[in-house]
C-alpha cells in the first residue's frame, strides 16, 4: 500500500470517528482533489452504519482454495464454449458441404464432431457443478465476491468475449465489403456472436449486481 493510500484510509477512518458522514467525507475529499475511485475504496471499508467507531467491512482475502475453484470453473467454461462453437460450426458444415473440398467431410468432419461431443460431456458438468458450487458458497459469505481472483478471471472472460466479438463483427463487415457471403458463413458468425454475447452479457451483469449489492 503506498503512503497516500495509507494517508487517505487514515483520514476517511478520523473524519468517520469524528462523526463526519460518508457523503460529506466524500464531497470534502473530491474538493481537495483525490480521485472519486480511490475515494470510493477508502468508504467502502466502512459501512454505514450507527456506531461510536467506524466499523470495518469484512475484506476478502486470496487463497489457494478460492483460486483452483475459480481457475476450474473458467477452463471448464472456455472448453465448453470453445467446443459448443466446434460441434455447431461442423453442424453447419455437414448440413451445407463444401463442394471444393469433399475429403474434409468424408475423413475430418466425424472426427471433429466426435471430439466436440466428448469434450462437452466433460466439461459443461464441471463447468455446471463448479458454478453451483461457488453460487452457494456466495450465498453463506458474500464478501468472496470481490474475490481477487474471481474478478481478474471475470474481466479476462469479458475480454476475451469482446475480442471474439470484434473479431466476428470485423469478419463478417470484410466478406460483406468483399461480396463474399453464403449462408454457411452467416450461420457460423451467429454462432461465434451468439456464444460470446451470452456470456460477455452474463458475466457483465454479475458485476453489475456486484456493484449495486450492499
Amino acid at each position: 500500500m503506498s503512503a497516500d493510500s495509507r494517508e487517505l484510509q487514515g483520514f476517511v477512518r478520523e473524519a468517520l470517528a469524528r462523526g463526519a458522514g460518508h457523503d460529506a467525507v466524500a464531497t470534502t475529499l473530491a474538493k481537495a482533489g483525490w480521485p472519486a475511485a480511490q475515494v470510493g475504496d477508502a468508504l467502502s471499508r466502512y459501512p454505514a452504519v450507527a456506531f461510536g467507531l467506524p466499523v470495518p467491512r469484512p475484506r476478502p482475502t486470496l487463497s489457494a482454495r478460492d483460486a483452483f475453484l475459480h481457475l476450474v470453473l473458467f477452463t471448464a467454461l472456455y472448453i465448453s464454449a470453445w467446443q459448443l462453437g466446434s460441434l455447431l460450426f461442423d453442424l453447419v458444415n455437414l448440413a451445407f458441404p463444401d463442394p471444393s473440398d469433399p475429403d474434409y467431410r468424408g475423413q475430418w468432419l466425424g472426427r471433429s464432431m466426435r471430439w466436440s461431443a466428448s469434450s462437452l460431456v466433460i466439461a459443461f458438468p464441471l463447468f455446471a457443478f463448479m458454478a453451483h458450487k461457488l453460487s452457494r458458497e456466495l450465498e453463506r459469505d458474500p464478501v468472496k465476491r470481490l474475490s481477487p481472483v474471481r474478478r481478474w478471471l471475470t474481466y479476462m472472460t469479458l475480454f476475451l468475449a469482446t475480442a471474439v466479438l470484434a473479431g466476428d463483427l470485423i469478419t463478417l463487415v470484410y466478406n460483406v465489403l468483399g461480396g463474399e457471403l453464403s449462408v454457411r458463413f452467416l450461420l457460423k458468425v451467429l454462432i461465434a456472436g451468439t456464444i460470446a454475447g451470452a456470456i460477455f452479457t452474463f458475466y457483465l451483469l454479475d458485476l453489475r449486481r456486484e456493484e449495486v449489492s450492499p
